[in-house]
């Protein structure tokens, strides 16, 4: 029954609430079409709508906050309205648990329900809620469905090596020349976008992820990386900067040694083309994932001796910092524990610097390198490496369906965790390159060591040498100057 006013005479306040969580066939569900359906049985009704509530992109099946749902909840206890007007139930409540607090907060607070699609809904008698909670039954189910279709058929695909869909990663993604639609996630409405070809290396981008992955073998470091995108203006494929995060995501990517991936798992071969040769994506995932690699480095070293250099004074086994506290008027290396007097910063890393370029420059350097990995068979260690993942899928398989009990899965995992770690340790070994590498043979030793980030040069000095600054002779010393040079230690790691 139609109901324009209440027993006072004044006009029905009624709130509209629209939610859209994805349209991607265009089904008539977009907020601006369900606002517009809803405005128009409000004027048959001869309500007044006091307030429009609009979650847009937002899944209630999925348990995400619906913040304009929360704050219609609250307007209605406040009792800014007594008539909520939706699209369909289903776009009020997916879970059991809302929908019995929507129940209680209309019984409360006297507050009716009215759908375009569904009709009224009576939450006062015994009735109504059956029918309530019977569409919400059915919706949740319906949810729950399309959950399962929607994960089948991502398993099927990451098993076949095709694309499963989502954001376009970086590396891949040519435009076709054709056109398709699209249901634009923020307004509903139906826009032509590019195609794109997901199989296809995009050259620029393959190229950056090389580049990446070779500095990091190298010893280049994640924020290093980072720098050299904003230099560049290399952006994420959103269009955003690269960030920290961005970018460690990027390297250890399955994708770009042209894996397959599924909830975590590596199920194959993909069908798109590798970028990054197997061998040395192994080998960053290894660098990346060590856990003696500092994951929180603090602030970016400006110093090439900064936490490497050792304090020299007795015992101490700390290493030094450059500081200009105490009134210095020059950066200097100082012990972590403050004991001590402080060393010229600038003076100490051109000295060292002197003595690794001249270290490097020498006929025999070649000697300094390290020899490359005898033996090593990168194919045999992939090989060996899918048939340990194959054996742990198959475990996980026999174990989800009952047939394995959980002590020999669990032993039967460790097992091969273990050899899989070992075969990508080996890989890794295979594929790191030695930091010194890119300096020996060099026709100019010092423009080389010049032309590496500061990064690269303390990978190189680790790999080397180990500095130790002890504690200098007072007074001038026999050069008229007063650096005590041979205060500064060389220990070599590779050669003398």
């Amino acid at each position: 029954m139609k109901t324009t006013r209440t027993d006072a005479g004044q006009r029905t306040r009624a709130v509209i609430y629209v939610r859209i969580s994805q349209d991607r066939t265009g089904a008539g569900l977009g907020v601006d079409r369900q606002r517009e359906d809803c405005e128009a049985l409000a004027e048959r009704m001869g309500w007044d709508v006091v307030e429009v509530y609009v979650d847009n992109d937002v899944s209630a099946f999925s348990g995400k906050l619906r913040k304009r749902y929360r704050e219609m909840l609250a307007d209605l206890d406040e009792g800014k309205a007594t008539v909520v007007i939706a699209w369909h139930t289903d776009r009020l409540h997916r879970s059991p648990t809302e929908l019995e607090e929507y129940i209680n907060l209309c019984e409360r607070r006297g507050v009716t329900t009215q759908t375009v699609q569904a009709g009224a809904l009576d939450l006062s008698t015994s009735g109504g809620r059956l029918v309530a909670r019977m569409l919400g039954n059915v919706a949740r189910h319906e949810s729950e469905h399309k959950g399962e279709r929607v994960a089948r058929a991502r398993q099927q695909k990451a098993l076949k090596g095709e694309w499963m869909g989502g954001i376009r990663p970086f590396g891949w993604g040519l435009p076709t020349g054709q056109m398709k639609k699209k249901i634009d996630r923020k307004t509903g409405e139906e826009i032509e976008v590019p195609e794109l070809d997901m199989m296809a290396v995009v050259p620029e981008e393959a190229e950056a992820l090389r580049y990446w992955t070779d500095q990091i073998l190298a010893g280049a470091s994640v924020r290093s990386l980072v720098r050299w995108c904003a230099d560049k203006g290399v952006l994420t494929t959103r269009g955003n900067p690269v960030t920290h995060q961005d970018m460690r995501d990027m390297l250890v990517r399955p994708r770009n040694a042209g894996i397959a991936v599924y909830k975590g798992e590596e199920v194959g071969r993909g069908k798109w083309a590798a970028i990054v040769d197997e061998a040395k994506y192994r080998a960053v995932v290894a660098i990346l994932k060590d856990p003696s690699r500092r994951t929180t480095p603090g602030a970016t070293p400006k110093w090439l001796g900064s936490l490497l250099y050792r304090c020299g004074r007795g015992d101490c086994p700390h290493t030094v910092f450059v500081t200009q506290s105490g009134g210095r008027r020059y950066p200097s290396y100082r012990c972590q524990t403050g004991h001590g007097g402080g060393r010229r910063a600038e003076i100490v890393d051109q000295y060292v610097e002197d003595t690794v370029v001249e270290r490097l420059s020498r006929p025999d350097a070649h000697e300094l390198l390290e020899p490359a990995p005898d033996g090593v068979n990168v194919s045999a260690l992939q090989a060996e490496g899918e048939q340990i993942r194959a054996r742990m899928r198959d475990l996980g398989g026999l174990f989800g369906a009952g047939q394995l009990e959980l002590a020999p899965f669990t032993e039967g995992m460790e097992t091969a965790r273990a050899q899989l770690d070992g075969v990508t340790r080996q890989l890794a070994r295979a594929a790191t390159a030695d930091p010194l590498a890119g300096l020996v043979g060099a026709p100019d030793v010092r423009a080389a060591w010049k032309a590496l980030g500061l990064d690269r040069q303390r990978s190189v000095l680790r790999a080397l040498v180990e500095v130790t600054l002890k504690t200098p002779r007072p007074g001038r010393m026999p050069d008229g100057g007063y650096f005590d040079y041979d205060a500064v230690a060389f220990r070599w790691n590779r050669g003398a």
